[in-house]
């Protein structure tokens, strides 16, 4: 029936018998043979025919458009499997946000490698657009990244968690007594971003435009780094996700960040693009959501 089902496919697409029979390189009387005996398995009738001229019957309509689906679908799974097989050669390629302060990630790569020794992960983190231009001209596989843009039938979009949104303040700071704070009460305290010198403007714009942000602006280049301007005082640090590392436990409070008396959420999210759905790009997504979910 496959190859019964590709004939019927050219014939539909290319509009007669006599042009489907030539790129397929048979007669067309031997292409004609083939649908009927499509028509015969299946017991229907998917195309009427008038003289030399032809239309989908309604079973026809629907049968052509699942059968392009059954397709794609088929060529998806003979391209993983192969891919599968060759195992050894394939590298699992992961974007993941600078900022995002919670252990999911990393948890979710233990797991992955604990059931996939031989698949190696290639990691690379940046800030969101950063990311949005690595999936998009496919360098990655994959991102953890929050979401900024309506979502996009080009990608899958997976909401992992809707996290509330906080800020990093030196312990010693008499902002760390308040049990929230909002973006006014933080105008004379200068806020950090950890940012790439390429997304520094991108950042500082997004950060004064949807939190509300007035206060001078500090950049680090890692969130390690971040963490040590707020512990020595120099500033806040906006975090999502986790909790403060151990090692910064007693030096940096966090607290929720409020805007007109409500807290901040934001969605995170694993994209990657629906062309490149794959086993082990579907599977790690499956783990690092499960990560979330405990």
């Amino acid at each position: 029936m496959l190859k019964q089902m590709k004939y019927f496919q050219a014939v539909v697409q290319a509009g007669s018998f006599s042009a489907a029979a030539e790129q397929c390189f048979i007669s067309q009387s031997a292409i004609s043979q083939q649908v009927q005996a499509l028509e015969r398995e299946l017991g229907v009738t998917l195309l009427k025919r008038e003289n030399r001229k032809f239309s989908l019957t309604p079973a026809g309509e629907y049968f052509y458009r699942q059968s392009i689906l059954l397709m794609a679908d088929l060529d998806r799974l003979t391209r993983e499997t192969k891919r599968i097989a060759q195992g050894e050669d394939f590298a699992l390629r992961i974007g993941y946000s600078k900022v995002f302060g919670g252990t999911e990630f990393q948890q979710a790569v233990a797991a992955f490698t604990a059931k996939y020794p031989d698949i190696p992960i290639d990691m690379k983190n940046g800030n969101h657009e950063d990311l949005y231009d690595l999936l998009r001209t496919n360098q990655v596989d994959l991102v953890l990244n929050d979401q900024r843009r309506a979502f996009s039938d080009e990608y899958v979009n997976t909401v992992l968690t809707v996290q509330e949104c906080a800020i990093e303040i030196s312990a010693r700071n008499p902002i760390a007594s308040l049990a929230y704070v909002n973006a006014g009460d933080l105008r004379n305290t200068p806020c950090i971003l950890v940012a790439s010198k390429e997304q520094q403007d991108t950042e500082q714009a997004y950060y004064q435009e949807i939190y509300g942000i007035e206060s001078e602006v500090l950049f680090a280049e890692t969130l390690e780094e971040a963490r040590l301007l707020v512990v020595s005082g120099r500033g806040f640090l906006p975090i999502e996700g986790g909790t403060t590392p151990d090692q910064f436990a007693e030096t940096i409070a966090r607290r929720p960040l409020y805007r007109n008396g409500k807290p901040f959420t934001r969605n995170y999210c694993a994209f990657w693009k629906a062309d490149n759905s794959g086993y082990y790009i579907e599977t790690f997504a499956e783990i690092l959501k499960a990560q979330f979910n405990k």
